[in-house]
């Protein structure tokens, strides 16, 4: 949990809490002696509390409930209230490197589904060989991750790439989501294509990359903002094992998976070694 503010003034105080909560921050008060203290147990959000806190120092009248609006205009009333505030809160929640290849994954999705496609898969996929692996051209070995075939394989992969990578790079920086995009990439990329050759594509290699530093970094601390709850963890692992059996009605580049989730076991490892050789 994160402290944002630390008041005497009661009033002040539960005004801003239920404006924040009306916002859909995760927050809560303490008392400390005579102050009382406002803390975000969620740190994914602490660029928009921040903001929003700014927005309320600058306009401190009292709060209306989210639930009523005027009489001659309740529809729109509402829709000022929530609109912006759910974009604020996905916004919140990905950082520019999230938000980006995102963008790219969509981009070329919807180049496939051109007369483009053709070379734009030749263009993407990971080599123009069964055998040789692209040195000559280094950012193949990443950009299978680009590649996607169905629209239930896109819409999959962007949320979990949202989920897991927004909260990723919100908590320890672009440069590290980016690392870890490259670690996993490549990793579960060579790994499908030494077993299948180059026709395949998809971002799940990177997907279960994250989920693998999600579940290391961590592991038995329920306030971490990576923290996945057991039902999940088993889903994406019944997922996996689904994929090596003939119960699925989808082609499933399982190697990825399996690459990138080992991947992203040992780089979260890595990272939480490093966490504990800095303290």
């Amino acid at each position: 949990m994160q402290k944002l503010l630390a008041t005497s003034n009661a009033a002040m105080m539960a005004e801003l809490h239920a404006y924040l909560r009306q916002r859909g921050i995760p927050v809560t008060v303490s008392e400390n002696g005579n102050q009382l203290e406002l803390w975000l147990t969620q740190s994914s959000y602490k660029a928009l509390a921040k903001e929003l806190i700014t927005e309320f120092k600058n306009n401190p009248q009292p709060l209306e409930p989210v639930e009523s609006s005027s009489a001659s205009q309740p529809t729109r009333s509402s829709a000022n209230r929530t609109g912006p505030s759910i974009w604020r809160q996905m916004r919140s929640q990905a950082g520019a490197v999230t938000l980006g290849f995102a963008v790219l994954v969509v981009a070329v999705y919807l180049g496939l589904q051109t007369p483009a496609a053709e070379a734009l898969f030749a263009t993407l996929r990971i080599s123009d060989y069964f055998d040789v692996l692209p040195w000559t051209q280094p950012w193949r070995l990443v950009t299978p991750a680009l590649l996607h075939f169905s629209l239930l394989h896109i819409l999959f992969n962007v949320f979990w790439w949202w989920y897991l990578g927004g909260r990723f790079e919100k908590l320890y920086g672009s440069v590290w989501l980016v690392l870890a995009l490259l670690v996993t990439a490549i990793i579960s990329n060579v790994s499908q294509f030494l077993v299948s050759g180059p026709y395949f594509g998809g971002l799940s290699g990177v997907v279960y990359g994250l989920f693998g530093c999600a579940v290391v970094l961590a592991w038995q601390r329920p306030s971490h903002p990576l923290f996945l709850p057991p039902g999940l963890i088993g889903f994406m692992l019944v997922w996996l094992v689904l994929g090596y059996t003939d119960l699925l009605w989808v082609n499933v580049a399982n190697t990825a998976h399996t690459a990138g989730l080992i991947a992203g076991l040992v780089f979260g490892a890595s990272m939480r070694l490093l966490a504990l050789r800095k303290r």
